[in-house]
């Protein structure tokens, strides 16, 4: 469908914007990086959920596969021509219809496991069924979430479980660093980086020595991505959020601010004088309820304004409501209740922030603010120059 190129402050609000040239950007830096150390990725897409930020991946090289977390992403991506596609969110038996049906019309995809008594259901489930399923485990590297203790005998039981089924085909394991996410020293991302690499070799050779091969050695989280030093003896890297970046990632040192792609643009509806707030259309519902940057050095509440030469002060959403957000200079960390100097560094926010101004509020996670929209306008040099579709839901 054709777009006519719009000047942003022309946009519906709140909506979400996509800076081009630096998604590209961030895009080709991964890329290169990985692709210097001899693997490939395979980009989350849950990030952006959708076909055209996906294609500029894959056009940027070393790029195998996609990784999904939703079944309904499965859908889309297989509807446009990605059929390499690991669902990396544990399965469950009220789902395997639905990965069969993929996999009959020529999906290669492939699903995660970490626990025995879910492999028994799933192969009830499984049998029904007139294909092989490609079973993946997940390990826990770093305590943070799901998966199984690369040192115990239950990685081994699952393996050969899978093995033996006349249902389910053994892939490999893969694993996520969730825990990078609180690394923010260069050392702590690279220790991280290389505790998920090597635990994860450390479980192929504990298979290897039972006769179980992966064909399959899946890592990556975005911090460590952009850490690890070295790959060798694994086939994939994961990652999701570096399309974008986001205030985490910036908080983490792994971007800084000015490499943030995405943004969401709210329009100013009021002034509250005598608290310091600007009230825009953009509230938690544009923005996600994330609040990922809380424990951080630099909490930025529920977005940063985005810099501009028009104003030094750095502004933020520090409250927001439904449908509403509260724009304060950074200092108000309490916007209820501004103490008499914080006031006083208020007195310029009415000056930069009319009303009816637009305003840009880069996010905490990228990943939760995109969920919130089925369209982004793609954006070069302050005009919208496309609008790109998402999926959403499960």
């Amino acid at each position: 469908m054709h777009f006519t190129p719009t000047n942003i402050e022309d946009l519906p609000t709140p909506c979400c914007l996509i800076d081009k040239a630096k998604m590209q950007r961030n895009i080709a830096r991964l890329s290169a990086h990985i692709g210097n150390l001899q693997c490939t990725l395979r980009p989350h897409v849950k990030t952006h959920k959708s076909i055209e930020v996906t294609q500029t991946i894959i056009d940027a090289g070393n790029v195998k596969g996609i990784t999904v977390s939703t079944l309904k992403e499965a859908d889309y991506f297989f509807k446009h021509g990605m059929d390499d596609i690991l669902y990396a969110v544990g399965i469950t038996p009220n789902k395997i219809a639905h990965v069969a049906q993929l996999i009959q019309q020529g999906c290669d995809l492939t699903v995660v496991i970490d626990n025995e008594d879910m492999l028994s259901l799933i192969f009830e489930k499984m049998a029904q069924h007139n294909c092989v399923f490609k079973v993946i485990i997940e390990l826990d590297t770093d305590g943070h979430r799901s998966g199984v203790n690369p040192h115990t005998d239950t990685l081994i039981s699952i393996a050969k479980h899978i093995s033996n089924s006349a249902h389910a085909k053994f892939e490999g394991v893969m694993t996520h660093a969730g825990e990078s996410y609180a690394c923010f020293t260069e050392k702590a991302k690279q220790d991280m980086a290389a505790q998920e690499r090597d635990l994860t070799l450390h479980a192929v050779k504990r298979l290897f020595e039972e006769g179980i091969h992966c064909n399959t050695v899946s890592i990556g989280s975005t911090p460590t991505a952009f850490a690890v030093d070295q790959l060798d003896g694994i086939t994939e890297v994961r990652a999701g959020v570096y399309v974008f970046f986001d205030l985490v990632m910036a908080g983490l040192g792994v971007c800084d601010v000015d490499d943030i792609a995405m943004s969401v643009l709210g329009t100013v509806i009021g002034h509250q004088k005598d608290k310091g707030w600007v009230i825009t259309d953009a509230g938690w519902m544009a923005m996600s309820r994330d609040r990922g940057t809380a424990d951080h050095v630099q909490d930025y509440g529920y977005g940063l304004v985005a810099p501009s030469s028009s104003h030094n002060t750095r502004y933020i959403m520090s409250d927001a409501n439904q449908e509403h957000g509260i724009i304060t200079a950074a200092s108000n960390a309490s916007p209820e209740t501004p103490s008499e100097s914080q006031s006083k560094s208020t007195d310029g926010i009415f000056t930069h922030f009319p009303a009816a101004k637009a305003v840009e509020i880069l996010p905490n996670h990228a990943c939760a603010t995109a969920a919130q929209y089925s369209h982004y306008y793609v954006v070069e040099n302050g005009v919208a120059v496309d609008k790109w579709h998402s999926v959403t839901g499960w």
